[in-house]
């Protein structure tokens, strides 16, 4: 889930920036250009906890802008098969249900979905228990296990279910 990695990136800098605050700045532009990104090999870019070491830069020909090798820490957050996690439902539809767990989008198939429950259709559609006890419906909160990952070159997609046992609804919006 949550990993603290080293990872190294060269940064370019423009001319404009060279002084006594050359270092600073070159940290605030890699925290801008990094954090929030997603890297499929590595995953979400949560945090940069620290910069390692900034290399000897290097003039590009032409442009003025110099390229410096930069090594840092961070903490990044990658899914994998298998592993139990809660997320909030964003969209419920007859063929299952999106949910969100962090910046990863999760999608249940009606399939991975207890038997006992049901999709009602209308203004809020939802899927329901035949007593109607147990809602799954936009903004319910769920604990789900993912089963299946596509890592793309800048993003991650899950498939999950919630027909295990201990899995399902935690909190409701309506409650």
């Amino acid at each position: 889930m949550f990993f603290h990695i080293v990872l190294e990136r060269n940064m370019q800098l423009h001319p404009r920036h060279f002084g006594r605050d050359l270092r600073p700045k070159l940290v605030s532009k890699l925290m801008k250009d990094v954090e929030g990104t997603c890297s499929g090999r590595h995953g979400f870019i949560v945090a940069i906890t620290s910069v390692e070491n900034v290399g000897n830069g290097l003039i590009r020909d032409g442009t003025g802008f110099v390229t410096f090798p930069v090594k840092y820490q961070c903490v990044v957050f990658r899914p994998f098969k298998g592993e139990i996690l809660e997320a909030v439902v964003t969209m419920v539809n007859k063929m299952g249900f999106f949910a969100e767990a962090g910046p990863v989008q999760i999608f249940v198939s009606n399939h991975l979905i207890p038997d006992d429950m049901e999709f009602q259709s209308g203004d809020m559609p939802n899927y329901t228990t035949s007593d109607g006890s147990v809602k799954i419906q936009k903004e319910s909160e769920v604990r789900l296990k993912i089963i299946g990952t596509r890592v793309d070159a800048t993003e991650i997609f899950c498939i999950g279910t919630i027909k295990d046992d201990f899995l399902g609804v935690i909190s409701d919006p309506t409650s």
